[in-house]
């Protein structure tokens, strides 16, 4: 397969040291955010203050590689100045695309800064060819990033559809909820990614260790008990154990990451434009193992067309920073519609 088909992989920044691991480790651009809640993994010690990001656009951008802004939360009433002065941001440092979802924010940075490439954010909820035709119309957005609910026909009914280029997710946590719809952060806390830019914020988060378990609560809502020999996960909402017809299990989602090596070649068939990885919230060490592996595939890819064959190398290593170490195709490949 021709390297001018294979997509570009899109990796996380949430940090200077794991943007730096991205871009060691072949990623063709990263993606980062402020340190404010105008971005949607507004976590205390991660993301970028001005001085960072400014030293991590030089360490992308002078070794070839393309720096992607999140401001992808929505404005907020009587603050939309501060989402404005954002954008106002992105465009004097120069990004190379601003990533947004609030529409009144999208006209504003096409308005204003006409020369700054816009991407749709996946928390834009953009699930079909209209609406992604909507953005380009509107606002010239040039990249939209498909929510993970669409199976791999609906997503090649989208490129077959628009001429802005598609990116999908490739790897990292699934979302039960068709992003950019959150209700139920909304629900339990009262805040969600789309506002305050963290689901399942921390402050409401509460861990009680008691002989032999652990419980977790959010905003006092019992979330899970874990045994002692057990891994305790962070208590979001969607990834909790609940108690259906006298049965325990994840009944919302289960802990998994999705990962996209198995149909690498059909993703790249189709003409998806890019592969994003999900994890600014996670360490250096992850970023470096995803990409790295992620890298290794798609060069195989490029390398060996049809030939194509996953290694059991990159799966060990994947398997290792996969939530729950699990892995799954997620809605490209489900059985419904």
């Amino acid at each position: 397969m021709s390297p001018e088909k294979i997509p570009q992989l899109i990796c996380p920044a949430g940090s200077l040291p794991a943007l730096k691991a991205a871009v060691d480790n072949g990623a063709d651009a990263v993606y980062l955010g402020y340190k404010n809640d105008t971005n949607a993994r507004n976590f205390a010690g991660l993301n970028f203050d001005d001085k960072a990001m400014r030293e991590g656009m030089r360490y992308a951008q002078s070794r070839g590689r393309h720096v992607l802004l999140a401001i992808n939360t929505f404005a907020q009433p009587g603050r939309e100045a501060d989402w404005q002065r954002a954008v106002d941001g992105a465009a004097d440092l120069g990004v190379d695309a601003a990533i947004l979802a609030d529409v009144g924010l999208l006209d504003y940075a096409a308005r204003r800064h006409p020369d700054l490439r816009l991407h749709l954010s996946v928390q834009g909820s953009a699930t079909s060819y209209e609406a992604v035709n909507f953005a380009q119309r509107e606002f010239g957005v040039r990249r939209a990033v498909l929510p993970r609910v669409l199976t791999l026909a609906q997503v090649e009914n989208v490129i077959r559809n628009t001429t802005v280029e598609i990116e999908v997710f490739g790897f990292g946590s699934l979302c039960v909820m068709n992003e950019g719809r959150c209700w139920l952060s909304s629900y339990a806390t009262g805040e969600s990614p789309n506002t305050v830019g963290a689901c399942s914020p921390a402050k409401y988060v509460k861990w009680e260790k008691s002989p032999g378990q652990m419980t977790t609560r959010l905003n006092g809502i019992l979330i899970d008990r874990f045994d002692d020999n057990e891994a305790a996960g962070y208590p979001t909402l969607c990834k909790g154990r609940f108690e259906v017809n006298r049965e325990t299990y994840y009944a919302l989602e289960e802990p998994t990451s999705l990962n996209v090596l198995e149909i690498l070649p059909e993703i790249a068939r189709i003409g998806v434009a890019a592969i994003k990885v999900e994890g600014r919230q996670r360490s250096p060490a992850y970023v470096a193992q995803v990409t790295k592996n992620m890298r290794s595939a798609l060069d195989a890819l490029a390398r060996d067309g049809e030939q194509y064959r996953i290694s059991p190398a990159w799966q060990s290593a994947l398997s290792k920073v996969a939530e729950g170490s699990q892995a799954t195709l997620g809605a490209y490949n489900r059985p419904w519609r």
